[in-house]
């Protein structure tokens, strides 16, 4: 037997259809029901619960109970950033579905991935910081600088406001339809939440899609420091 994890098992659980449909369906963060997770892989509820059991036995996906109600979500950010870079793998390899749907191209430019921003604005967001020193880059390691924290204090992001937990302050996720890096760790789900508190955009019902107004973009550009 080979040394290091066992990836077969994982990409097993992965793999099969309804398995990979239910996972993509949590990765906007939210909490389903086994029928709602059901309804999007196209089975039965029975069927369901059978896949998710495997799922929470990989340790893919985490269960909440509340009263008789059982909610699924993913199992970690990432789980998250696994099935955003094996879109990007799937997108650049197969292509896109040949059926596109009208929120395509708003999925394109905003979206949520799992609790962070992601799209054409989440990847600019994370080149224009890094462009300003805010986020400094030293191999796979991305921190927030000095100066950085000031210019996030800027939209209420702080240091001191942060969980202390083992997930990263800052880390690049690879953006699936960009095929580079948006900004995810806990500075990117802090920046979204600043995002939606200053109602410069808002969740799309039913959808991963961030839409935001136009004032809110240009908001957004302009504390980024980024052209309309």
């Amino acid at each position: 037997m080979k040394d290091g994890p066992d990836i077969s098992r994982i990409a097993a659980l992965m793999g099969d259809p309804a398995r990979s449909n239910m996972l993509l369906a949590m990765l906007d963060g939210r909490a389903l029901t086994a029928g709602e997770l059901a309804a999007q892989a196209g089975i039965t509820k029975q069927t369901a619960s059978s896949h998710l059991a495997r799922l929470l036995d990989g340790g893919l996906v985490a269960r909440e109970v509340q009263g008789r109600h059982h909610y699924y979500r993913l199992g970690g950010a990432d789980v998250a950033q696994a099935l955003e870079a094996l879109l990007g793998v799937s997108e650049s390899r197969t292509g896109p579905r040949t059926r596109t749907g009208p929120r395509d191209p708003a999925l394109r430019k905003a979206r949520v991935c799992y609790d962070h921003l992601a799209g054409e604005l989440g990847v600019l967001a994370f080149d224009r910081l890094l462009a300003a020193g805010v986020l400094v880059r030293r191999g796979e390691a991305i921190s927030v600088s000095k100066a950085g924290w000031a210019r996030l204090g800027e939209i209420g992001v702080a240091e001191d406001g942060l969980a202390r937990s083992r997930r990263p302050v800052c880390k690049g996720c690879l953006d699936w339809s960009m095929r580079r890096p948006h900004l995810a760790g806990q500075v990117g789900a802090a920046l979204l939440v600043r995002i939606f508190e200053r109602k410069w955009a808002r969740r799309v019902a039913g959808s991963r899609v961030i839409s935001f107004t136009p004032a809110g973009e240009a908001a957004l550009r302009t504390w980024l420091r980024a052209p309309p």
